[in-house]
């Protein structure tokens, strides 16, 4: 009915139209005296005519129609050809859209290929810089002091940026970075964990740790990377002396919590958008808000839900679902 309305409603004009020469005709021949047969007769043949036209090009315009709706969610890539033009309206509206699809296509080109040059590049930087910062730890293996101590968590630091520059690079990729297997979650803890020793160390926070004492179905590197990340935030926003706790809840949840300033209730519902970092990202120069968002967008492509507990000045826990993925593989 609603393209029945909107064709009825264009063809108004043309029968405006025709009622208005067919009254100047009839007034014509009632002018001249003449029997309304030689009126009716061809008014009714008109009339006749009329219908079958509108009723055919009803029939024809709402194939079109049908066909244009179908290609409406179609990528632009995919539209080569549009139905046929039966007005030269509709001719030139159909040469305009070509001409902006073919724009596209050269801007989408042109668009991919500086990305990869992007992706390229910082991938080439991210292993580059890797052989400085590995000389460097091996320079300081060799040395046990505080101030030692305080290099080489720092350098973790700068390794952890490295591996978000890979991570944002990654992200948006194929399917081929991500191997899913079942792996022992405790193995992934421990790793992350022992990455950040050297904070843990040096800010004198106490960790209290739960194993989990179960396999999940995932990507190991990428669920690490999320992990350290979650831990890096706990140990940035907790105070020297704090605790950091990690458990699960049933059926399969890994909890991540700390002893931290907390998150403001108004930042909360934001914290996994992008460059976001509410309040407390704004008293930290440094903060990006970039780490959380890549969290959020890593755990939806390996199917993992992510969310964040918090009350201002009693600490935040960051929850990562785990079970569907389990629950699948059974």
């Amino acid at each position: 009915m609603g393209f029945l309305k909107s064709y009825a409603a264009s063809h108004l004009k043309e029968a405006a139209a025709f009622m208005l020469f067919s009254a100047v005709f009839g007034a014509a021949i009632g002018l001249y005296g003449l029997p309304m047969a030689a009126f009716l007769y061809p008014f009714s043949v008109c009339c006749v005519l009329g219908t079958v036209i509108f009723v055919s090009g009803y029939f024809s315009g709402r194939e079109k129609h049908r066909i244009l709706e179908s290609m409406k969610d179609m990528p632009a890539e995919l539209i080569d050809v549009l139905p046929a033009p039966s007005l030269w309206q509709e001719r030139d509206y159909i040469e305009i859209v070509m001409s902006l699809k073919k724009g596209y296509a050269e801007l989408s080109k042109a668009d991919k290929a500086s990305r990869r040059d992007m992706a390229d590049y910082y991938t080439m930087w991210a292993h580059q810089i890797k052989l400085p910062i590995s000389s460097m730890r091996l320079e300081l293996q060799g040395s046990d002091s505080s101030f030692s101590r305080r290099l080489a968590s720092e350098l973790k630091r700068i390794e952890q940026y490295v591996e978000m520059v890979l991570a944002f690079v990654r992200l948006d990729s194929c399917s081929s970075d991500y191997l899913f297997a079942r792996v022992p979650l405790d193995r992934i803890i421990k790793e992350a964990v022992k990455g950040l020793a050297g904070q843990f160390i040096g800010k004198k926070i106490r960790l209290e740790y739960e194993p989990a004492c179960c396999f999940v179905l995932t990507d190991e590197k990428w669920l690490s990377f999320v992990i350290e990340q979650v831990l890096s935030n706990s140990l940035k926003y907790t105070p020297e002396g704090g605790c950091v706790r990690i458990y699960t809840e049933a059926p399969l949840t890994l909890c991540i919590s700390d002893s931290g300033i907390g998150i403001a209730p108004e930042d909360l519902p934001r914290i996994f958008q992008k460059s976001y970092t509410g309040y407390n990202g704004r008293a930290d120069k440094k903060a990006s808000g970039i780490g959380l968002y890549f969290c959020s967008r890593i755990c939806q492509k390996l199917g993992h839900g992510i969310k964040a507990e918090s009350e201002p000045g009693r600490g935040t826990v960051v929850k990562i679902d785990l079970f569907h993925e389990q629950e699948a593989s059974e």
